[in-house]
């Protein structure tokens, strides 16, 4: 394989509002945790295991606004992007932060909006034409 790749699909809970920053210029970023879960059962006891997994993930400009405007604590989304790890230092000490850097996503459910998963990158262009369905097809 020639190339790399760097893509993250998630599926999960909000734990967290959106937390907005703005920049001068126009632009924005937005922050929130979600949440993913991995059950299983314990073999030796019998008992359910349910193992939580929490991920940064950062939207920006647009996408950002959007998900401030609908999304609230507790919504289940689905987000594509790709892993972008951040450093600094904090008294003396290197810090490390791993975050989800959003570039598609559809809210599953909503508090806001309970209406049918909307994607959020598909952008489809209003259109009063009607497409005539051809009966004629070779197969």
């Amino acid at each position: 394989m020639a190339g790399t790749l760097n893509k993250v699909m998630l599926i999960g809970h909000l734990g967290d509002e959106v937390k907005m920053h703005y920049f001068e210029g126009g632009n924005a970023i937005g922050r929130f945790p979600i949440a993913t879960n991995e059950s299983y059962t314990n073999k030796q006891t019998g008992e359910k295991v349910t193992n939580t997994e929490w991920h940064n993930i950062v939207v920006r400009n647009k996408l950002a606004e959007i998900c401030e405007k609908y999304l609230s604590k507790g919504d289940k989304i689905y987000c594509e992007g790709r892993l972008k790890t951040r450093q600094w230092e904090q008294e003396g000490q290197k810090r490390y932060s791993t975050e989800i850097q959003v570039v598609d996503m559809t809210f599953l459910t909503t508090k806001k909006e309970t209406a049918k998963p909307v994607n959020l990158t598909e952008e489809k262009p209003e259109s009063n034409t009607k497409v005539e369905e051809n009966d004629d097809l070779p197969f």
